[in-house]
């Protein structure tokens, strides 16, 4: 049911398209989402997660997870990030990963909803570390179609592997087009 309403709002109301399918044998991946240049982005992200029908999870910082709202957040897939004992962010994620048997997120790797001239590398090394697939998905505003691309398994090189990564994103046009990823 939840599905069908999924694709109902997402479809006939709001009139976008899903190309490409999201392969459920993926244990433990990484979704990156490009370009994200506005909150709609965060809802557009929920239809797609409902429609697919597979479970995807997302970080907060611990302290989100405490009554009354913890048990929410984890129902809804979030798992709580501690950072203390001198974990950085990716080591922090890298943990997430390592504690559960599936575990899957998307991310944001511009890391704002401005212009940036690259992608921060956090993403490829989350990935690479959890020995995690970088599965690219394109949010295309001008189009109206959220673009699930190939799936790619980090090597560890970054410089060798992101041209690979990011042509995905070629073309792809934001919410507020001016603050969209350009792929060189």
């Amino acid at each position: 049911m939840k599905k069908i309403i999924a694709r109902f709002i997402f479809s006939k109301c709001m009139g976008w398209k899903l190309v490409g399918t999201f392969d459920e044998s993926q244990k433990k991946c990484l979704a990156i989402v490009v370009p994200h240049t506005s909150w709609h982005d965060f809802y557009l992200g929920l239809l797609v997660r409902a429609m697919i029908g597979v479970k995807f999870n997302f970080v907060g910082k611990k302290e989100l997870f405490i009554f009354p709202f913890g048990y929410y957040f984890k129902w809804l897939g979030g798992a709580p990030l501690d950072r203390s004992g001198g974990l950085n962010l990716v080591d922090a994620i890298v943990k997430q990963f390592d504690q559960r048997e599936v575990f899957r997120i998307g991310i944001a790797p511009e890391g704002t909803r401005k212009k940036v001239d690259k992608l921060r590398t956090g993403y490829y090394y989350i990935a690479w570390k959890a020995k995690a697939t970088i599965v690219p998905v394109a949010f295309d505003w001008s189009t109206k179609n959220v673009t699930i691309g190939d799936y790619f398994t980090p090597t560890g090189n970054y410089e060798l592997d992101e041209p690979k990564i990011i042509a995905h994103f070629k073309g792809a046009i934001g919410k507020i087009p001016e603050y969209s990823f350009d792929v060189p």
